[in-house]
């Protein structure tokens, strides 16, 4: 039996942190858990802006911390494809591997921004994904974007596209 772990992942929208995360969750005796998946079913009508995006993404942070931790401490790996992009983020995923004792790997996306803003365009015309960004929302997200620093203590794995 391989050791339960906590993969997450940080990157700005469109990076691939979701590609990633389901290529991941294809893995034996480990769950996916989407974000966007959730935030859409449960809340895509109350969400117009970032405020609201950040409050409603809060609440479900609330919800899914303690159940990835009873995930990991049944011996279930699980794929945190929620956005690592904030130190206060990160100190909840950081609070979810203490509390399970689970192995971690925080997963970095590095993409150029003009390969995200592509990415975007490309995702949003195919109409696949349950939110759309114009750049200038792109460009407002990312002003929240906090890369990771080697003292918050991530077993980091980086993933570099062009």
């Amino acid at each position: 039996m391989t050791t339960p772990t906590l993969h997450m992942v940080c990157g700005k929208a469109a990076s691939g942190k979701s590609t990633l995360a389901a290529e991941l969750g294809a893995a034996p005796d480990t769950v996916l858990l989407s974000e966007d998946v959730w935030l859409s079913a449960l809340y895509a009508d109350q969400m117009t802006t970032l405020r609201d995006y950040a409050r409603s993404a809060a609440r479900l942070r609330g919800v899914i911390g303690p159940h990835v931790a009873n995930l990991l401490g049944a011996g279930v790996s699980v794929v945190l494809d929620f956005p690592a992009n904030t130190r206060e983020v990160r100190d909840w995923m950081r609070g979810i591997v203490e509390a399970s004792g689970a192995a971690h790997i925080m997963h970095v996306m590095d993409v150029p921004d003009t390969t995200c803003k592509a990415r975007l365009r490309s995702r949003d015309a195919a109409g696949n994904h349950p939110f759309t960004l114009t750049d200038a929302q792109f460009d407002a997200l990312s002003a929240y974007f906090e890369p990771v620093s080697a003292d918050e203590g991530f077993h980091l794995v980086h993933h570099v596209s062009d």
